[in-house]
């Protein structure tokens, strides 16, 4: 079984390669295909923990988790051999086959290439081994020409696998014909012939007044339009490269209003969408006292840079909005990172993130320590007071990908402020019970959550999922997608 490979390309990044390729993910899996997504290297905070080589556990980014469980697969790291995770502005930490590796993280962009480039093949044509089709996402654009000759993510992976590719671009951006022509005349003609169709994306408004636009642009480029896709800001698949904005809220008058704080290294923040979808449940990124303002819940959510997010945090002021929130009584939640700050100390001792007083409102104390967490977590609330009562007793599920480890800070214990553990080494509140601080990520994925904290339910990813395979169905011209896997 060699797998024929689709590729779904992007005129810029946020052009919706994620989305269209989860879709098609579903679409061939509905046909009785077996299907893997893949992607050679993305750049995200927003990383899940799957399977890796000899049973060891591994990260790939949040995309291709969701591909995979659209392609009724089991995630795991060769869906994503290269994760970069961005700590600062010019550094990142390089995940290489789920695990970080420091070589890589020290290494040089552009020196980066040719020694990875072996472990990427190895993974896509074991993939292509083992299925019918793998659906292949490319990032950003593969005209940034600057970039053209260390390619290991877009043209260079397309001919690798000789893939039938799909140029996608956000047509509420304006300029989508120079975007879809101007990517295509940068590309060398052994690359042009490798684009299949054009899609556009986001469009609002009657499509026939695009004519004669496709026309004339695949007499430019021999190349079709072979989608128009509506906007649709409801699909219920979280982000990828981007935060939510509230043109995506469920309708129905709103209940709970929902912060979260918007530092600028955040991660894993897909880990929200389900919240989106709950009736009632208003979320809102807060990136000042303002935006915390009349809000039920303050959440702190996960951090690639804990110290340096907390930094920001007190230099906006929201150190004190979150301070004065939880002294009204009203709900604090910290995941991960957000966790770590709401302690009393954040301790490094191997220059793993940065030392740090946190802000106070748990007991606890955070030690750095050089062995990542990276695991699957099952784990019992015992009995919670406060706003987060109703989590009593609930069972649930996640993830854990963390560098700090967390306990009671001693001198604290001693003087009778002791932390209430939730769960053991998972979860703490304070004594007044609105402050909860919890390693797990995922908790509000977990339907058994959703359902105690506001006795509803969110729409499952399977939902979802099929949602966006019937989406693409209805606007993909006859016979296309069909087209792209036939043997040549």
């Amino acid at each position: 079984m060699t797998a024929v490979c689709v590729m779904v390309l992007g005129t810029t990044s946020g052009a919706g390669k994620s989305w269209l390729t989860t879709a098609l993910c579903r679409h061939y899996a509905r046909q009785g295909l077996k299907v893997a997504p893949f992607k050679a290297q993305n750049m995200s905070n927003n990383a899940r923990v799957v399977a890796g080589p000899g049973g060891a556990l591994g990260e790939i980014g949040s995309a291709q988790y969701f591909q995979a469980l659209a392609a009724r697969a089991e995630p795991e790291v060769r869906m994503n051999p290269l994760l970069l995770k961005p700590e600062a502005d010019t550094r990142s930490q390089v995940v290489l086959m789920g695990q970080v590796s420091e070589e890589l993280s020290t290494m040089p962009w552009r020196g980066r290439s040719e020694k990875v480039w072996p472990a990427i093949t190895a993974a896509l044509d074991a993939l292509r081994e083992e299925n019918d089709v793998v659906v292949i996402e490319g990032a950003g654009s593969p005209a940034e020409i600057n970039l053209h000759a260390s390619d290991i993510v877009n043209m260079r992976i397309a001919r690798h696998a000789q893939a039938r590719c799909l140029l996608v671009t956000d047509i509420d951006r304006g300029g989508a014909f120079a975007h879809l022509y101007g990517t295509w005349a940068l590309l060398p003609e052994d690359e042009r012939a490798l684009i299949k169709g054009f899609v556009l994306n986001k469009f609002r408004g009657d499509a026939t007044l695009l004519a004669p636009g496709p026309q004339m642009l695949q007499e430019l480029t021999g190349v079709p339009t072979v989608a128009t896709l509506p906007m649709w800001w409801q699909h219920g698949l979280p982000e990828e490269d981007g935060v939510f904005d509230d043109r995506t809220l469920a309708a129905g008058a709103v209940q709970t209003t929902i912060a979260v704080i918007a530092w600028p290294r955040i991660s894993n923040l897909d880990e929200f969408q389900p919240l989106k979808n709950v009736p009632g449940v208003r979320l809102v990124w807060a990136r000042s006292p303002a935006d915390c303002a009349g809000a039920d819940w303050i959440v702190l959510p996960g951090s690639k840079a804990t110290v340096a997010d907390l930094a920001w945090l007190r230099a906006q002021g929201l150190d004190r909005a979150v301070a004065e929130h939880a002294a009204s009584g009203r709900a604090v939640l910290g995941i991960c990172g957000g966790l770590q700050m709401l302690g009393e100390a954040l301790i490094d001792t191997h220059g793993i993130d940065g030392n740090a007083p946190g802000l106070g409102l748990l007991p606890l104390v955070t030690a750095f320590d050089p062995q990542k967490t990276v695991r699957h977590t099952q784990a019992r609330f015992s009995a919670l007071a406060g706003p987060w009562s109703a989590l009593s007793g609930v069972e649930t599920a996640g993830y854990e990908i963390h560098h700090g480890q967390t306990a009671q800070h001693p001198a604290m214990a001693a003087k009778g402020d002791v932390a209430r553990e939730v769960v053991p080494g998972l979860a703490w509140q304070n004594a007044a019970g609105n402050v909860l601080g919890v390693y797990l990520h995922g908790l509000f994925e977990d339907p058994r959550v959703l359902h105690a904290l506001f006795g509803a339910t969110a729409p499952t990813l399977e939902t979802v999922f099929d949602g966006l395979a019937d989406f693409l169905q209805i606007h993909v011209e006859p016979g296309v997608l069909d087209a792209l896997i036939q043997p040549d």
